[in-house]
């Protein structure tokens, strides 16, 4: 009996074949994983206190907002020059660039889990449907943990788009597993290209790990370069803070706007994702232009208070005189002309 037959759908499915010969050549991968270009194995301290603390600790509360997320459906659009962003919530940006529509790390399920009943629960909807959202041109995903790569919504794309998938090795099994059709899964390894509707993609270091079941670091895991005619985004995924984001930044940069991660972090696991403070490092680091924060707001995943990210984010970029922008899920921003902070976010903390 096969992996796949033993496993629920939402555990994906491992490599194989040819998919695994390629990752078995990848510099990043050694000894039947992949790993971090610093060696540093990206897994959470003491995970018993840590369990504790997010399902007693005292401050529960304080994780979730005190009202209702504000939403915004903003219409969609079929094309437009220069740069838009929408931020959906958690990671799920849409990135128009110079024509092209990009969807980044799309999670419109309910809970990020492989199980319908358990795991953590949307704190606000999503803004629209992923019908409403209009035509997609490219679909991004930075690596495979529930919160960045959700099956309901794969599945409902497949019939909604054309559009293909970009992912780092290996993650491509999942996706055919679900039903992806191979000529829209575009697999690549970090500092690998590929050109949709005009865009360049790179996939670039990130400092993470990846799993969807047992073992991690089955996958790759990476950031992401969207390079356009007259437009450059750069998209964190999810990460520590790394001396590779000066070499992106070298190699890659300017960039117009970055998408940055700035929430769930902890002192239990400093290796995988920033504080707010570090994603201003980062963006710094890249060369960034027009900063918008993600990565929190919609699924509690640690133990700081729900509105923590924002406050800090918001503090530090004026600290260093940043362009910031911080919208509302679903809030479209032009990226040449954004909307000033206005704090929306603080009646909720």
């Amino acid at each position: 009996m096969t992996f796949q037959a033993l496993t629920p759908a939402a555990f994906g499915a491992k490599a194989a074949g040819a998919r695994a010969e390629r990752m078995r050549r990848s510099p990043q991968y050694a000894d039947g994983l992949f790993h971090n270009a610093a060696s540093t194995r990206a897994t959470p301290s003491s995970p018993g206190g840590l369990v504790r603390e997010y399902l007693f600790g005292e401050d529960r509360a304080r994780r979730r907002p005190g009202g209702a997320v504000p939403v915004i459906a903003s219409p969609a659009v079929s094309s437009a020059d220069g740069l838009f962003l929408t931020w959906y919530g958690h990671a799920s940006t849409l990135v128009e660039i110079d024509g092209a529509r990009v969807l980044c790390d799309p999670v419109w399920g309910d809970r990020v889990s492989p199980a319908a009943f358990a795991g953590p629960r949307r704190l606000h909807a999503p803004p629209v449907s992923l019908r409403e959202l209009g035509r997609l041109d490219a679909i991004v995903i930075s690596h495979d943990h529930y919160d960045h790569l959700d099956l309901p919504t794969v599945r409902a794309l497949i019939a909604l788009t054309d559009a293909p998938f970009l992912v780092p090795l290996g993650v491509g099994a999942h996706l055919e597993r679900w039903h992806v059709p191979a000529a829209r899964i575009i697999e690549l390894d970090w500092h690998e290209d590929a050109h949709v509707a005009g865009i360049r993609f790179v996939a670039t270091p990130a400092q993470h790990f990846s799993g969807r079941g047992l073992a991690n670091d089955s996958t790759l895991w990476a950031s992401w370069v969207l390079a356009g005619p007259e437009d450059r985004v750069y998209y964190s995924g999810d990460t520590g803070y790394f001396a590779g984001f000066a070499e992106i930044g070298a190699k890659y940069g300017p960039f117009d706007a970055t998408l940055v991660q700035v929430g769930a972090y902890a002192p239990h696991w400093p290796d995988i994702h920033m504080t707010p403070e570090e994603g201003v490092a980062a963006h710094l680091d890249v060369r960034g232009g027009l900063l918008v924060p993600v990565h929190w707001a919609t699924f509690t995943l640690a133990t700081h208070s729900w509105s923590d990210p924002a406050d800090r984010v918001w503090r530090e970029a004026k600290a260093n005189d940043l362009p910031l922008a911080i919208p509302k899920p679903g809030q479209r921003i032009d990226a040449s002309a954004p909307p000033p902070v206005d704090g929306w976010w603080q009646t909720l903390g």
